[in-house]
């Protein structure tokens, strides 16, 4: 049996608490130099981009020593460099941390803050701040939470432990519970349990519902209804493709965890989350800097046994959707400073 090969400890620190890119060399390939490779494989950095960090001494192979431009290629020979971080608006909402021990920590994460870095969002994501703020380098997701929804992310500590708390997610051993508002419709019978199956397809934004076995399920409760206010005339066009009747306050309990489920789901009763971009229509998706009419979906309470300690937890999310405590305010897009991030 092939052993697998153990891969070596970064040289590199994080920038920003956000680690390094590490390459791998393949193990088949015409390349004669570790350099030749590199500007293959990141082509889309830009032209001279690669030997301009090769004469820099930016690329460093395992013992942290910057890698000349004709070193010769080695397969499955690690390299590491830091890429440049992208121009990035600051998310100008608090994340909050509502509970940390020695192997987890749990955060209350704003609408628009990405949970991890990826595409544009590197720097300005509930990880690296975590990272920054309270000093864990060695902090990771176990978990990701959409950028547009708020809520409760969990985080692990200790890189050994990662995998037991990623488990329970993937075992469907954590139950979720969300928040939305939505329209309301009195002939919508609730409470019920939607099954269908959602397929999303690389490269494209939205999921859909198809024929076939379920492989999606989610429980949706209504936990009251009101009606909505209006702006006398002030709503902008985004807010006023909302509608104008009754909104509803859900508790949806997913089963699963197919992408964007609930939001396909709650389109699919004919009741759509108010601020989605995505469904029924796309109309995104959301600009960075758009702090506009966050999406009105919020995960908000996790509960697990610790797979680590044996005790029982549960995270409730202290945040308050703003379109049923002041539908104005919301329909409005009013942002009031750092404090106003629901």
């Amino acid at each position: 049996m092939r052993r697998k090969t153990r891969t070596p400890p970064s040289p590199l620190p994080q920038r920003h608490g956000v680690d390094p890119v590490r390459v791998r060399l393949p193990a088949t390939g015409s390349w004669a130099t570790v350099r030749e490779h590199l500007v293959e494989r990141l082509s889309g950095a830009g032209a001279g981009t690669v030997d301009g960090m090769f004469d820099a001494g930016l690329i460093v192979g395992a013992d942290g020593r910057p890698v000349a431009p004709d070193a010769p290629y080695v397969p499955g020979m690690f390299v590491w460099f830091h890429r440049e971080l992208p121009a990035e608006v600051p998310v100008p909402f608090p994340l909050e941390v509502v509970y940390r021990d020695e192997h987890i920590v749990v955060a209350d994460k704003p609408h628009f803050l990405a949970t991890t870095p990826r595409g544009g969002h590197v720097a300005e994501t509930a990880l690296a701040r975590l990272r920054r703020e309270l000093d864990l380098p060695t902090l990771s997701a176990a978990h990701r939470l959409d950028r547009l929804t708020a809520g409760l992310v969990l985080f692990t500590v200790r890189p050994e432990e990662r995998g037991a708390y990623q488990t329970l997610f993937r075992d469907r051993r954590v139950r979720k519970e969300y928040e939305a508002v939505a329209p309301y419709d009195p002939a919508l019978a609730l409470h019920r349990t939607v099954r269908s199956r959602i397929v999303k397809e690389r490269g494209v934004l939205t999921a859909r519902e198809v024929p076939g076995e379920p492989n999606a399920e989610s429980r949706v409760e209504l936990l009251g209804h009101r009606p909505r206010v209006e702006l006398l005339g002030h709503r902008p066009a985004e807010a006023a493709a909302e509608g104008t009747g009754p909104l509803g306050r859900y508790r949806l309990v997913p089963a699963t965890g197919q992408t964007h489920q609930l939001r396909v789901h709650m389109t699919a009763l004919g009741v759509p989350i108010l601020g989605d971009p995505l469904y029924p229509e796309v109309t995104g998706p959301v600009p960075a800097g758009d702090f506009r009419r966050p999406l009105q979906l919020l995960a908000r309470a996790l509960e697990f046994t610790d797979p680590v300690t044996g005790g029982e937890h549960r995270f409730c999310s202290g945040r308050v959707l703003t379109a049923w405590a002041s539908y104005d305010r919301w329909a409005a897009g009013a942002y009031d400073g750092p404090r106003d991030g629901q």
